[in-house]
């Protein structure tokens, strides 16, 4: 398929299989090789490029991000963040200053994400830069060159055009126009931020077959405010979500921090951590704490269900050939909401145990309560016997003991290379008791030591 996309200002056409990865052009086909492979999987940064769409620019891998996700954008890659007279940009001085690199892999990359977050006014470094691994120096000289060039101007080389472009095959601009033609073609692939999908290729070396492009379906990238609901559109990406999510549901967001990295977040969609059933998605067990609705359509037919509902067992879900997910509706007010993410790495990593728990106390007794997991079975999954147990008891702290022991009536959960049955079983636990302290004023984060 044709593709036609900005690189470092200068307009390109790409004649191109759709799986082509933009890392492999860039440094195959272009000579680009500053770009670097290193983890082939979105989780190490070393291939980091800056691409510009309407939504302006976001750092992302190019290992996983197939070309014709490129259409109609603007990409820039560590080779386009000098001036076009040699000048430095600001990031890259500073990190000569700094002492910021030493064997210089992992360099381009950091660059890059710098670079986007200049261009952005971001200060968030630890942040910004969670997606770039560092085994030489650290990360700290690194940080210190992104605070130095923090207050420096933006390069005027650093604001790209997006070229004009027609609709291409493959990426359907409507929600209509995708819909019928994904009920024409049920066993096609939809791929949408790729973050998934595109390990399918790299990783597992995958024909995909028929396959459609979604980013540039706009009715899918949509968040409608209908007053105590939020409907969020399938196409909507983490990093746009966070913001929605610090204003009316705070631990949901701050669990979503950690969720990927940036380039990840800047491509990965709701939908599609919703679509693709894992039964470690991080997403999953906050929207079924929080009672959400799940919307599916095939061709002009369009259902609805409790979003627990979709998952039916590990690999299976609720959908129908030909039918997608279009938009998730939640709830703006949940005050009692909190969502733990345990993982072995802070940032940046897969969750062993993601626990979601949303639980109504009036006149200290529990009213409602739903509690739902992540990691525990192979399914996200309601905690049903522990939310028995505490509906109608008194809030404290011998009724969470009391139902402690029903977590193994609800969860059988497996032993794997990031935790054992026992440990799930036993931190699941411990997400309840902490989530009482916290309910209770008490300050349970897991960052802070107190003597």
């Amino acid at each position: 398929m044709k593709v036609r996309f900005s690189l470092n200002g200068e307009t390109v056409e790409v004649d191109t299989p759709p799986t082509r990865t933009l890392l492999d052009w860039l440094r195959e086909d272009r000579g680009l090789t500053g770009t670097k492979e290193g983890c082939n999987e979105g989780d190490c940064g070393a291939c980091t490029v800056m691409v510009t769409d309407a939504g302006g620019a976001k750092a992302l891998n190019a290992c996983i991000l197939f070309l014709p996700q490129l259409h109609g954008r603007a990409v820039r890659t560590v080779e386009g963040i000098s001036g076009p007279g040699g000048e430095l940009h600001p990031v890259q001085a500073a990190m000569v200053e700094k002492h910021g690199s030493q064997c210089g892999f992992c360099t381009p990359g950091f660059v890059v994400s710098m670079a986007v977050g200049h261009l952005n006014g971001r200060t968030d470094h630890d942040d910004v830069l969670a997606g770039n691994l560092c085994r030489c120096t650290g990360y700290a000289p690194i940080v210190r060159a992104a605070e130095a060039a923090s207050s420096e101007a933006i390069p005027a080389w650093m604001v790209d055009e997006t070229p004009e472009t027609e609709t291409v095959s493959f990426a359907p601009s409507s929600l209509d126009e995708l819909a019928a033609w994904y009920e024409a073609h049920p066993e096609a692939t939809l791929i949408a931020g790729a973050t998934d999908v595109g390990l399918w290729v790299t990783k597992g070396l995958r024909d995909l077959g028929e396959m459609a492009f979604l980013n540039r379906c706009q009715e899918l990238q949509v968040i409608e405010d209908a007053g105590e609901t939020l409907r969020i559109g399938a196409g909507v990406t983490m990093a746009e979500l966070l913001p929605v999510l610090r204003e009316h549901h705070p631990s949901y967001a701050e669990m979503v921090r950690r969720y990927g990295s940036e380039q990840v977040r800047q491509a990965a969609t709701i939908g599609g951590n919703i679509a693709n059933g894992s039964p470690i998605g991080d997403n999953p067990p906050a929207l079924i704490a929080l009672g959400a609705t799940l919307h599916l359509r095939k061709g002009a037919a369009r259902r609805e269900m409790p979003i627990e509902a979709y998952f039916l067992e590990y690999g299976k879900q609720d959908r129908q050939p030909g039918e997608f997910v279009e938009a998730v509706t939640m709830p703006k007010s949940a005050s009692a909401l909190r969502v733990y993410k345990l993982s072995k790495r802070f940032d940046q990593d897969i969750s062993a145990v993601c626990g979601a728990f949303n639980v109504t106390v009036a006149d200290s007794v529990v009213k409602a309560a739903r509690i739902a997991f992540g990691g525990m079975a192979g399914i996200p999954r309601r905690a049903a016997s522990v939310e028995e147990g505490l509906i109608g008891k008194p809030w404290t702290q011998a009724t969470i003991e009391a139902v402690l022991p029903r977590f193994s009536d609800d969860f059988t959960p497996m032993t794997d290379m990031r935790a054992s049955a026992g440990y799930r079983l036993e931190t699941a636990g411990n997400m309840l008791v902490r989530y009482f302290h916290e309910l209770s004023g008490r300050s349970v984060s897991v960052r802070e030591v107190r003597a």
